[in-house]
């Protein structure tokens, strides 16, 4: 064993030793109550600055503490916030790039109605607030070998990860073509208006679309179809451009006409998806009885999710996303049939565990919370 490995051991030895006496605390609760950047652990991001490019978003530089690893463009981070004594949570994707050398971070949060954390950060947010942060998670990435055309399809508040991939492009100096196409209802919904504009102005090889759904005066006009797809990246069905790929995040309107028309087309294969608003349940799912068993708590299944029908029930399981992305709200299933709300799919298997937040009951069933 090496004098480095020996002394990281007693390192390791010596943390542990640390933790056992500060039971039933991790040693990162107390040094927090001195620094909330000084942990040993757990990773906290101080916000640096604070920019407001919409009405009702905020834009936040986040600098990181040790522990950070980055994250690959298109990915997403949970990022927790204590409002009233209680910490919260939720995800959001970095909007900057990725190969940025300066460490920080940059999310854009929109204010949505009836959300706790997005309300607090852009009422609340200032320089010096630290929040912790996650390591970067989630699949909808680029390729390492880029493909020679890329589509990248946004809508509102969904435009962070493809514009975290946009700019990873070009700070990469990426030659392949590259439309940049963007749904939102005005102009003034833009989040990254002036800075769209100038990769667009600087990069020859991207092209920029924007679309005004209710206003007009975009570049195309009206909702994501056939029409739009051919006018702003025609090769993308193309058999003699075989790699070119689309990225897309947005709002469920925007998502289900994409998936439709490259469905029609026969081209789903190279359609790459992230949702950012949850899924909802389908009625008909109701009857029988949702049984919570940690807490001795039972209610009539309503069909909608078990996240939902816990929360109406009294109960505050923890979660993240609410999307199916994160995977803090997991909990097991200690009997009955679960449906997948996302991708249809029905479960019998007990004692397994499931993600309460896309799981809809179907019929009785019981879960350990």
């Amino acid at each position: 064993m090496t004098m480095a490995s020996t002394s990281k051991t007693r390192a390791r030895r010596g943390l542990a030793l640390i933790e056992a006496m500060a039971a039933p605390h991790q040693i990162d609760r107390y040094l927090e109550l001195v620094n909330p950047m000084a942990t040993v652990r757990d990773i906290r991001a101080q916000v640096v600055s604070v920019d407001h490019p919409t009405a009702d978003s905020v834009t936040l530089t986040l600098r990181p503490t040790r522990q950070w690893r980055g994250f690959s463009a298109g990915q997403f981070v949970q990022v927790g916030v204590v409002i009233d004594g209680v910490r919260h949570t939720r995800c959001y994707s970095p909007a900057g790039s990725a190969s940025s050398r300066d460490g920080l971070v940059e999310l854009t949060v929109k204010a949505h109605p009836g959300g706790l954390v997005s309300q607090y950060l852009n009422a609340h947010a200032e320089p010096g607030l630290v929040v912790s942060l996650s390591q970067a998670d989630g699949v909808f990435t680029l390729p390492i070998e880029r493909p020679s055309h890329i589509l990248l399809i946004s809508g509102g508040s969904g435009i962070t990860p493809v514009m975290s991939m946009l700019r990873t492009l070009v700070d990469a100096e990426h030659r392949g073509e590259i439309v940049f196409l963007h749904y939102v209802n005005t102009k003034k919904d833009v989040s990254y208006l002036h800075a769209l504009k100038a990769i667009a102005e600087q990069h020859r090889n991207v092209k920029l679309v924007l679309v005004y759904t209710e206003s007009g005066g975009g570049d195309l006009d009206g909702f994501f179809d056939n029409t739009h797809l051919s006018a702003v990246a025609p090769w993308i069905a193309d058999p003699e451009t075989a790699d070119a790929q689309a990225y897309l995040c947005g709002p469920p309107g925007l998502m289900h006409g994409v998936r439709e028309v490259f469905r029609e087309l026969d081209i789903e294969h190279r359609l790459h998806t992230e949702e950012f608003a949850p899924a909802a349940a389908e009625p008909g799912d109701a009857g029988g009885e949702v049984a919570f068993t940690k807490s001795g708590v039972a209610a009539e299944n309503s069909g909608k999710t078990l996240l939902e029908q816990a929360e109406a029930a009294g109960l505050s399981p923890e979660y993240g996303c609410r999307m199916g992305i994160c995977f803090s709200c997991t909990s097991v299933k200690k009997l009955g049939r679960t449906r997948n709300i996302r991708t249809g799919e029905t479960d019998d298997e007990p004692d397994k565990k499931i993600q309460l937040c896309v799981s809809a009951p179907v019929g009785d069933v019981a879960v350990d919370i």
